[in-house]
């Protein structure tokens, strides 16, 4: 089993950046593939931004893309997202994912079989 935990929301105006960060528990971490998602207020959780075990493959949401950026360090059992550019419509809770097989990328919420407990978000004008 795998244990997940986020870190570095915050308060940020728009423009500013973060870097998220999810540490994961368990010797088994690069074989699983991984995956950053978010819900806002009144809305569905949706896809951000997934990566391969190996870390050679990414792909990102069309409303995300050229200014977030995902990453992992298998060595440090932690994946990152890099948030650039930062508008309010970003606001949400961020939530990371891990998948089993990991070989390939995931962009739906189902296919994931962990998830950790979200970090907070907010962008302000």
């Amino acid at each position: 089993q795998v244990q997940l935990v986020e870190s570095g929301g915050g308060l940020v105006q728009a423009g500013g950046s973060l870097r998220l960060s999810c540490a994961a528990s368990g010797p088994t971490f690069s074989t699983y593939a991984m995956g950053w998602f978010r819900q806002a207020p009144g809305k569905e959780r949706e896809f951000v931004a997934t990566i391969t075990r190996s870390g050679a493959n990414t792909a990102s949401a069309d409303s995300v893309k050229g200014r977030f950026t995902i990453s992992r360090d298998n060595a440090k059992n932690t994946v990152y997202l890099q948030m650039n550019s930062l508008k309010p419509e970003d606001t949400a809770v961020y939530y990371c994912g891990a998948k089993s097989q990991g070989l390939r990328l995931a962009v739906r919420e189902y296919e994931y079989d962990y998830w950790g407990q979200g970090t907070h978000v907010t962008v302000s004008l």
